[in-house]
C-alpha cells in the first residue's frame, strides 16, 4: 500500500513529457500568440508619418478595403489554407469555438488593413491599383487554386502594389517642406505629378513601417494552419 502511494505521488508530480509541453506550445502560439500578430498587423497598417512634421495618423480602410479582404478570405477557404471545419466545429467546446472565431475575424481585420497600407490614398493611382487587386482577386475565384498557387499570386500582386505606392510614387511626389512656388521652380516633374495625381505627402518611414506590416502579415500567414488539429 505504501509503495502504491508512493507511486501516486510520483506521477502526480512528475513534469508533463515532451508532447504535452509540444501541444501546450502550440495551442499558446495558435490561441495567443497568432491573434495578437493578426491584430498588430491590423493597426500598423493605417498608420502613416505626415512628411511635414512627422506627426502619426491613423486612416481608416475605404469600403473597397473590406471587399478585397472579403475576397481574399474566400480565396484562402477556396485554396485549402484554411479549412473552416478545422476552425470552427461543433466537435469543439463553445470556448474553442469562441477563440478560432476571434482569431479568423483578427486575419480578416489583418487582411483590410493589408489592403488600405498598399492601395494609394486617392487620386487616380486608387484606382488603377484597385484595379489590380480587383482582377487579380477575381480571377482566382474562378481559378483551380491551391494553396501555393494562391500564395504566389498574393506575393506578386502585394509586391507591386507596395513598389509602385512605396517606391515609384512617393519618388514623384514633391518634397512637403518646399512651397508651390519654390517647388515648381526646382522641381517642376514631381510638382506636376503631385498636383494632377493628388499624391498624398508622406515620410520616408511609412514605407519602411508598412513593409514590416506586410512581412509580419506574411509570416501569420505560414504560421496559420489549415486546421487547429493539425
Amino acid at each position: 500500500m505504501e509503495r502504491l502511494i508512493e507511486n501516486k505521488k510520483l506521477v502526480a508530480i512528475s513534469p508533463p513529457g515532451p508532447l504535452q509541453a509540444e501541444e501546450h506550445r502550440r495551442a499558446v502560439l495558435l490561441h495567443i500568440g497568432l491573434p495578437i500578430l493578426l491584430l498588430f498587423v491590423g493597426t500598423l497598417g493605417g498608420i502613416r508619418f505626415s512628411a511635414i512634421d512627422g506627426s502619426i495618423m491613423f486612416l481608416a480602410p475605404p469600403l473597397i478595403c473590406l471587399v478585397f479582404a472579403a475576397a481574399l478570405m474566400i480565396l484562402i477557404l477556396r485554396s485549402g489554407l484554411v479549412r473552416l471545419d478545422g476552425w470552427i466545429s461543433e466537435k469543439f467546446s463553445l470556448t474553442q469555438n469562441i477563440i478560432d472565431g476571434i482569431t479568423l475575424a483578427a486575419l480578416f481585420f489583418a487582411s483590410v488593413q493589408v489592403f488600405n497600407s498598399l492601395l494609394p490614398e486617392q487620386g487616380v493611382p486608387f484606382w488603377i491599383v484597385s484595379f489590380c487587386f480587383f482582377w487579380t482577386l477575381w480571377t482566382n475565384l474562378f481559378a483551380d487554386l491551391d494553396t501555393k498557387k494562391l500564395l504566389r499570386s498574393l506575393a506578386s500582386v502585394f509586391c507591386l502594389a507596395f513598389v509602385v505606392k512605396y517606391l515609384l510614387l512617393a519618388n514623384l511626389t514633391k518634397p512637403a517642406n518646399e512651397g508651390w512656388i519654390s517647388s515648381v521652380i526646382n522641381n517642376p516633374g514631381q510638382t506636376a505629378f503631385t498636383w494632377l495625381l493628388d499624391l498624398p505627402q508622406f515620410s520616408a518611414g511609412t514605407g519602411y513601417l508598412q513593409f514590416f506590416t506586410l512581412a509580419l502579415f506574411v509570416i501569420a500567414l505560414y504560421f496559420l494552419p489549415p486546421s487547429i488539429e493539425e
